[in-house]
């Protein structure tokens, strides 16, 4: 068996860091960020962020996706007509094939209202404007397993380790040992068959 397996698919595109866009139109002036992040957690803080930094502004428009597959995801108009904020922008985040990303737009409104169509442009226009600021880049998707085994297995281990350029996220060495390593998704199936190949050795996926 091959230590990838092409069949599945584990990279997917993000952005390495902060970014910004903004968008006026008829005195109203819209203000993107888009940020990478993992967990739904990490979005609520960021949101929170945003809207205690920018409390004076009409409204905090948002969307979000997450994981290799992008299955997460969610669009908030923050009070502006429905469909009218959220959706421009997880439009633009779908048609740029981003996961692992939320944007905020952050709203001062002008005065003079947009009406449906022109909101949407300018949720959609300022989003597109923080993407094309950001850094795109390739992530691979990996699962965490916890390795426990006796010293005299430690060798066996540490091989298997190398050859597949796995990463060590923790580690114990005693009588007793334990490492914790994340494995691409393309690969697990080879690790788990080279792990079970050294005895007395317990894999926990977590």
């Amino acid at each position: 068996m091959k230590e990838i397996d092409s069949s599945i698919k584990d990279s997917y595109r993000s952005i390495s860091s902060m970014s910004k866009g903004i968008f006026k139109d008829n005195g109203s002036k819209f203000l993107a960020f888009a940020f990478p992040v993992e967990t739904e957690e990490e979005i609520k803080t960021v949101i929170q962020d945003i809207k205690k930094e920018y409390f004076d502004a009409r409204h905090h428009c948002y969307a979000w996706r997450l994981g290799y597959d992008g299955a997460r995801w969610r669009a908030n108009d923050d009070g502006e007509p429905s469909s009218s904020a959220g959706r421009p922008i997880l439009g633009q985040i779908l048609s740029n094939d981003l996961s692992d990303i939320l944007i905020v737009v952050v709203r001062y409104f002008g005065g003079i209202k947009l009406g449906i169509p022109g909101l949407i442009r300018a949720y959609r226009e300022s989003s597109s404007e923080a993407i094309g600021a950001a850094e795109i880049i390739e992530k691979i998707a990996k699962s965490t397993y916890i390795l426990e085994y006796g010293y005299l297995n430690m060798n066996d281990i540490m091989k298997v380790v190398k050859d597949m350029s796995l990463e060590v996220s923790g580690q114990k060495f005693e009588m007793n040992c334990s490492l914790t390593v994340r494995v691409r998704l393309a690969a697990e199936e080879k690790f788990i068959e080279n792990i079970r190949n050294i005895e007395s050795v317990t894999l926990t996926k977590v």
